[in-house]
């Protein structure tokens, strides 16, 4: 585990010490060791219980597919801002990478944590980077009212948290998730038990977000630079996922009765999500909100606590951070030549750029779950247990695959076919940096279909 976390703190002070001309090669160099080193975790997570133990920190099968999605993200983001960031002063290249490090060291010490406390703090303390990215490295006006709106929804939904958490300590004696199975379940005996109950899970439910809770997701993604709608679609919505994977063992007894309206309310929001998406005009915006439609299909398979639900839930999270992940960062190439988000002015660019055409067409089928990716695996996986749960199910879960199949293919369509609505003479061709940069997203997602066992979680 040290070898990983002392390695990323120490890209802290190299950041400030390198000379400025080497500034981005030295820290993509660096981080991309870290993230090549943190697949050796990989070879235990077909172990069934904990591994690299020590008494705060440890990663079972549920925490290290995370641990490595998280590791092999600060490389690509880096990758990804090179070209925007690289004309400011010297001093905020330096304060911008240094956030994007920070954000590496929090989530590595929440996904390997064993103390539900320390969970906690280090849940809150990601939300400070992020909110710094938005709001000082955004691209328009509206950049501090999408900050406000992510502080307070974070801030609201998980300060329940942290109350039901002091309460679990107190009937308990201890927080830490070696001990806390074998302790006794809680009773279904008055109101307090139901609002603890919801208290534990509604601070993961508006990171995943829960379509209700989601209003501060697309505004977030909208504004932020590129590196913050990559770690926010790939990384920070699973620490929502993760958490309620881990406080559903706990909550058994409970969520019988009281996880059926969350449920609906999962699956009507892949729904209404999915329909959104095909009245979007913004290119981030339809790319957030579709995160928004598959967060709903995770969250919906978490809440049914079978074996399938769970594995599918994982399964999918870890596909819907590689392919969203790819989708802002060809959402960005677009932006970055065009100056505009807008889908009908970036329309026939199949003809300028039929490479980039390819990884639109890549990450779209992804996008839409296609046979043999790990996408249709976990959605599957959890359609699935959903119909054994309620056949009813069915209707709804169909209708949003039909839907996110819509409105992926329209995003494909509007922005690569078509007449040409740009004077080629001012776009500049595209570089080997993004076609890497596409690579490094879609190879692990392909690779990941001779090999699923690796994100199978506990089921492996």
């Amino acid at each position: 585990m040290l070898k990983i976390l002392m390695p990323t703190i120490l890209l802290i002070p190299l950041i400030w010490l390198t000379p400025a001309k080497k500034l981005w090669t030295t820290t993509l160099a660096y981080s991309l060791i870290i993230a090549l080193t943190s697949l050796k975790w990989l070879n235990m997570s077909m172990e069934t219980g904990w591994s690299f133990m020590s008494q705060y920190m440890a990663t079972d099968p549920l925490s290290t597919p995370l641990l490595v999605l998280t590791c092999w993200l600060l490389p690509l983001m880096i990758l990804a801002s090179q070209n925007h960031a690289s004309s400011s002063p010297v001093n905020r290249q330096r304060i911008y990478i240094t956030l994007l490090a920070s954000l590496q060291i929090f989530l590595i010490l929440a996904f390997s944590a064993t103390e539900m406390i320390m969970f906690y703090i280090m849940f809150e303390a990601t939300l400070i980077p992020t909110l710094i990215i938005i709001t000082r490295w955004g691209n328009q006006a509206e950049r501090l009212n999408a900050g406000t709106y992510f502080l307070y929804y974070t801030l609201a939904g998980s300060l329940p948290l942290l109350v039901a958490l002091l309460i679990l300590q107190n009937n308990t004696g201890t927080l830490s998730l070696l001990t806390l199975q074998y302790s006794p379940a809680v009773g279904l005996s008055s109101y307090a038990d139901k609002f603890w109950w919801t208290a534990c899970l509604l601070a993961f439910l508006v990171k995943m977000p829960l379509y209700g809770a989601h209003l501060w997701l697309p505004k977030a993604h909208v504004e932020a630079p590129i590196a913050g709608s990559m770690i926010l679609a790939a990384v920070l919505l699973k620490l929502g996922g993760y958490g309620m994977m881990r406080m559903m063992i706990m909550l058994e007894p409970l969520t019988k009765e009281l996880s059926y309206p969350f449920i609906i309310f999962a699956l009507w929001g892949v729904v209404m999500a999915g329909s959104m998406c095909m009245r979007q005009a913004d290119l981030k915006s339809l790319i957030a909100y579709s995160s928004v439609s598959h967060m709903g299909l995770v969250a919906a398979g978490i809440l049914i606590q079978t074996p399938w639900g769970f594995t599918g839930a994982l399964i999918l999270m870890i596909a819907h951070g590689l392919t969203s992940s790819a989708l802002f960062c060809l959402a960005n190439t677009n932006y970055e030549r065009i100056h505009s988000r807008t889908l009908m002015l970036t329309r026939g660019l199949q003809t300028l750029f039929p490479l980039m055409t390819c990884w639109w067409f890549t990450a779209s089928l992804a996008n839409l779950a296609l046979p043999p990716l790990p996408n249709l695996m976990g959605e599957l996986m959890i359609i699935t247990s959903l119909y054994n749960w309620s056949w009813w199910t069915l209707a709804l879960t169909g209708a949003g695959m039909f839907i996110t199949a819509s409105y992926t293919l329209y995003l494909f369509l509007t922005t690569q076919r078509g007449p040409l609505t740009v004077r080629n003479n001012k776009l500049e061709p595209t570089h080997t940096r993004e076609h890497l940069l596409m690579i490094l997203h879609l190879l692990p997602l392909l690779l990941l279909t001779l090999k699923p066992e690796l994100v199978w979680g506990w089921m492996a």
